[in-house]
């Protein structure tokens, strides 16, 4: 199961990829393997060393009780010191952001996400992407 972040490819450039494990309740993790997640208006932070993803909506899991989750709780991001550092470092260029890419499941079973370092794009970069991906469309239309 994966869960993509469609506007991230298009609102920014993504200049460098980290995997991430997420610090999950029983229930949101249900709920993400039904793929009910949403990433509208979510972003990262680093906080006092520690790196956190606000507004990621994970939906109720159908069947649990009363000890259900709260959907859009701030949820801490597992990442190497090392990689932290790397980040807090690039973060401080101009520009740049955290953005979640897509929530999968490793091997093992564990919950994962993929973020992004990013620098927004332009106006006539988002026209260039949605030329390219209409070419793209119209050479598999005729691959067929």
């Amino acid at each position: 199961m994966e869960i993509r972040n469609k506007s991230a490819t298009f609102e920014y450039f993504i200049e460098d990829k980290f995997d991430a494990g997420m610090m999950l309740t029983g229930t949101e993790v249900k709920a993400l393997r039904e793929g009910k997640a949403s990433f509208n208006d979510s972003y990262c932070l680093v906080d006092r060393g520690e790196l956190y993803i606000k507004g990621l909506h994970i939906s109720h899991y159908s069947f649990g009780s009363y000890a259900n989750h709260v959907p859009t709780r701030d949820r801490k991001l597992l990442l190497k010191k090392k990689e932290l550092n790397k980040i807090a470092q690039k973060l401080k260029e101009k520009g740049l952001t955290i953005i979640p890419l897509k929530i999968y499941f490793s091997e093992r079973g564990l919950a994962k996400i993929q973020i992004g370092l990013g620098r927004g794009k332009k106006l006539h970069d988002k026209r260039e992407t949605i030329k390219q991906r209409e070419s793209d469309r119209e050479i598999k239309r005729y691959l067929k």
